[in-house]
């Protein structure tokens, strides 16, 4: 329930209604330019279109429930959807003290979620990572991709009853993270992946996200890399 496995090449044909919903831009994926078949007088039926790879990775995709996409993005990170449970979560919020929370917790004592980034660190630090957040004044440019194990994308979302979709928002938390040599955006609220791309293209994503409004970003790296500074590439 509320997960899903899918074939890197399942994506295509997808819809990208969850992207609407959130309060950044949606990211459209760079074309490139096919084959020019019209050269071609030859060939009298036409080229087959190109199968999947036998071999193409599978990518775990958690799906929304209740408002408990803090854990949906974590799982979908760590591509592994026992990482953490609800419960897991849970326990660590009653645990915090309030005296430590770098922003007030949203989340109700009935355990239905909406989880802060409190919740998220302290999450990350029970399996040997960190939460880097970061400064929006700084370029993506300088992040070394190769030590970053995914990243956790703050949003607006609106907010729906039903099929309704109310004038209103709240903060919701994404994972993208590289499967396969592929970016892909994991957002809970998405039918499927979205590929964003290669390195490249993942930068121009975060550069673009990060230009709306109340958008945040948080790097996954494990405490090796935390503690060496290793995910900047820039040395200062």
């Amino acid at each position: 329930m509320g997960s899903a496995p899918y074939s890197a090449g399942d994506w295509k044909g997808k819809g990208r209604g969850g992207l609407q919903e959130l309060g950044c831009m949606p990211w459209k994926v760079s074309k490139q330019k096919g084959q020019d078949l019209s050269s071609s007088s030859s060939s009298l039926s036409p080229p087959a279109p190109p199968q999947p790879s036998a071999t193409s990775p599978s990518i775990y995709h958690e799906k929304q429930r209740r408002e408990l996409c803090a854990l949906h993005a974590l799982n979908n990170v760590f591509q592994d959807g026992t990482a953490f449970s609800r419960d897991t979560l849970q326990e660590i919020y009653q645990r915090l003290s309030p005296g430590t929370l770098v922003t007030p917790h949203k989340k109700s004592m009935l355990g239905n979620g909406n989880y802060d980034v409190n919740v998220i660190m302290a999450a990350l630090q029970t399996r040997g990572f960190e939460a880097v957040w970061w400064d929006k004044r700084r370029d993506v440019g300088s992040i070394e991709l190769s030590n970053v194990t995914g990243f956790i994308l703050n949003v607006p979302s609106n907010l729906r009853w039903g099929p309704l979709r109310l004038p209103l928002k709240r903060q919701h938390w994404i994972g993208v993270r590289e499967v396969g040599g592929v970016y892909y955006n994991l957002d809970s609220k998405l039918r499927s992946p979205q590929p964003i791309g290669n390195p490249d293209e993942l930068r121009k994503f975060l550069r673009h996200q990060l230009r709306g409004k109340n958008c945040e970003l948080l790097l996954v790296v494990s405490e090796e890399v935390e503690a060496h500074q290793t995910w900047r590439s820039d040395g200062c």
